[in-house]
């Protein structure tokens, strides 16, 4: 068995086609198709049924793909271990993060890390929540900017920021004159616009309205926070907002922001990563970064 083998079946399984796998691994498909039959037959079992349009794992290829991707994330991590002892201050680091929210939190961060630490390479990859959960649970990301709840039990996190969470309302709406915190229980009636499914913050809305005893009335969905907001301020409906993304008064599209009532609603924001896994110097040092920034 070798470990090219090992590589050669994850990818078989994830793309369960082998003209796409030996694609992405850029060797000749029939090379592919020998080295898989070759190793089935040195371990005496079929990892794989072909059929006309393409491959599924057998029980015994599930073990197989569970085991090797094991010993492959253990290989990544030897080889960043030792990396850290070769180079020190030297590598890359892969943080994922939520596309609005990270343009709010990184230009903060970033700028400070790259002085302290010039020589780490950071590559940046946006997506959304449950997107940049897989990513991180899988490795593909050492890191990742969320807010909770996190759904992938293999994470772990550390809080780094703790913000409001405020009603936003059309500057004509009859709450918009209201000088007081609001209950969220008096918007029953109310149209909500929200993001699409998918989208961390939806998860909020729907949790605050569930607590106040009623399912939202939601007359628009969106991928993007921002449009929503202009879309509030448009007059077609109401939505909650975290505190960091409140826009300036100045702007003709910025609605109407209200406090709501005691308890006040809170969402965090957190570096997760995969639990038991090496973090490396580099992912240490964004961490202690963020929160030495950020944390007030």
């Amino acid at each position: 068995m070798e470990f090219r083998q090992l590589q050669y079946v994850i990818q078989i399984a994830k793309e369960k086609n082998f003209s796409r796998a030996a694609e992405k691994l850029h060797i000749a498909q029939p090379s592919l198709s020998q080295q898989l039959s070759k190793l089935e037959k040195e371990i005496g079992v079929l990892l794989f049924r072909r059929t006309t349009n393409s491959v599924e794992l057998t029980h015994a290829g599930a073990v197989f793909v569970d085991k090797a991707q094991n010993i492959l994330d253990n290989i990544e991590q030897l080889k960043q271990e030792l990396d850290d002892l070769a180079h020190m201050r030297k590598g890359k680091l892969v943080v994922g993060s939520l596309s609005i929210t990270g343009s709010h939190v990184l230009p903060t961060v970033l700028p400070i890390f790259n002085k302290r630490y010039p020589e780490i390479e950071v590559v940046l990859v946006e997506d959304t929540p449950s997107k940049l959960e897989q990513l991180t649970a899988s490795g593909q990301t050492d890191l990742s900017l969320l807010a909770l709840p996190l759904f992938e039990p293999s994470l772990e996190w550390v809080p780094i920021i703790e913000e409001e969470i405020v009603l936003a309302v059309p500057p004509d709406h009859p709450l918009a004159k209201l000088n007081e915190p609001i209950h969220i229980e008096r918007l029953s009636a109310e149209p909500f616009i929200v993001l699409k499914k998918g989208q961390g913050f939806r998860q909020n809305v729907l949790e605050l309205c569930e607590q106040a005893g009623f399912e939202p009335r939601i007359v628009f969905e969106s991928t993007n926070i921002e449009t929503i907001q202009s879309l509030v301020a448009a007059g077609m409906g109401i939505t909650f907002v975290p505190q960091m993304l409140v826009r300036d008064k100045g702007d003709e599209r910025t609605p109407v922001y209200l406090p709501i009532s005691a308890p006040t609603p809170i969402r965090t924001l957190v570096i997760a990563s995969r639990k038991g896994r090496y973090l490396s110097r580099a992912a240490e040092a964004f961490i202690e970064t963020m929160k030495s920034t950020l944390i007030k």
